[in-house]
């Protein structure tokens, strides 16, 4: 998977806790989280589309003290996750759970991976959604049931996996493949351009919440 070291079982909820309640670099809070630092900058300005209740992974045993520590000393130090807390999440984690609300974008996250990475295997792109080989293989030749209403969509954005977590198989894809793999270089351009963006998301999720309620409603 994207990430050889474990995660976090909350990582984004992990997060937005040290984001508030350490003096941890993004980069560090990133790396140990496993998501990208984008993700993590959205975060502590507010902007991410989900608002995070903080998790303590000192009460969770899965990061000491003393690590946090060590990071707040030195911000090239890396962060350690537990013995104990990574042999649980080894065995507690099995395939990705996508919520129901995000369920009916993932043939969208996957046209664009099909689109944009060709090079990406079928169980790759399985492992990285939460999908099957037959579903993939429906899209990629447009005998899927909606294929009217598929439109390729970074997966990313749709909140169905993460930034490292995409970079991490499209990396992988693209070594095999013996093509270089693209370079994230996002964090090269205009910073508030970004973090506009991740307000537009957020606002555009409100409205759509707030639309299906009042649906409801009528109903």
């Amino acid at each position: 998977m994207a990430n050889a070291n474990p995660t976090p079982l909350m990582p984004h909820a992990t997060a937005a806790w040290l984001v508030d309640n350490t003096g941890l670099t993004f980069a560090q809070i990133a790396d140990y989280c496993g998501i990208h630092i984008l993700e993590v900058q959205a975060i502590a300005d507010e902007t991410a589309a989900t608002k995070y209740t903080g998790r303590d992974p000192v009460r969770a045993h899965e990061l000491s003290l003393e690590e946090i520590e060590k990071g707040q000393k030195d911000p090239n130090y890396k962060l350690k996750m537990s013995v104990q807390a990574q042999d649980t999440i080894r065995r507690t984690r099995g395939p990705r759970y996508t919520p129901v609300s995000k369920r009916q974008d993932k043939p969208d996250g996957i046209a664009w991976i099909l689109k944009n990475h060709p090079e990406v295997s079928d169980g790759a792109i399985g492992k990285l959604i939460g999908t099957t080989r037959n579903t993939i293989g429906a899209i990629r030749d447009r005998s899927h049931w909606n294929s009217a209403n598929i439109v390729p969509k970074d997966p990313v954005t749709l909140g169905l996996c993460s930034q490292r977590e995409l970079d991490a198989i499209v990396a992988k894809a693209a070594k095999k493949a013996g093509i270089k793999a693209p370079e994230d270089s996002r964090l090269e351009g205009d910073r508030e351009a970004l973090l506009e963006e991740l307000r537009a998301e957020r606002a555009a999720a409100a409205e759509a919440l707030e639309a299906e309620e009042i649906h409801e409603e009528r109903d």
